[in-house]
């Protein structure tokens, strides 16, 4: 009888992506960097262990979002004082931090406790197309 394999933390490799935002719609961008990010893509995919791979993304301020998302859809933040709670749209965070909007997409479609932390943090995002990773060879994510 042939027993599931779990991966152990010490025994997964895991590799550099870069990933280019130019012309990609954010959430199926973001689905994507969320599943290497998770390590789905391994045949040695484990739920409870950290298998999957940093990525990096460049260009974020070259994403695209479909329908009229770019002026209805709204960031919340609250600063957890009474009438703290702010608004932005989609289309003032594009100007101001693109690299928050691809980063808070990823983040709701991770885990929501320490391991889904953990795997937010292989997350590299970049405006530009350069990013300081070269010593680390990142493989080309083509989507």
């Amino acid at each position: 009888m042939k027993t599931t394999h779990s991966a152990k933390k010490e025994d997964v490799v895991k590799d550099w992506i870069v990933a280019d935002a130019n012309g990609q719609v954010l959430g199926r961008l973001a689905s994507e960097i969320a599943s290497r990010l998770r390590g789905k893509h391994k045949p040695t995919f484990t739920p409870h262990v950290d298998t999957g791979d940093f990525v990096i993304v460049v260009n974020a301020e070259k994403i695209v979002l479909t329908g009229k998302k770019l002026t209805d859809k709204i960031y919340y933040h609250h600063s957890r004082y009474p009438g703290g709670l702010r608004e932005t749209s989609a289309q003032k965070m594009l100007q101001e931090k693109p690299e928050e909007v691809l980063r808070i997409a990823v983040k709701g479609m991770l885990p929501k406790n320490s391991l889904g932390r953990g795997m937010l943090k292989k997350l590299k995002v970049y405006r530009g197309g350069v990013h300081p990773h070269d010593a680390q060879c990142p493989k080309t994510l083509e989507m």
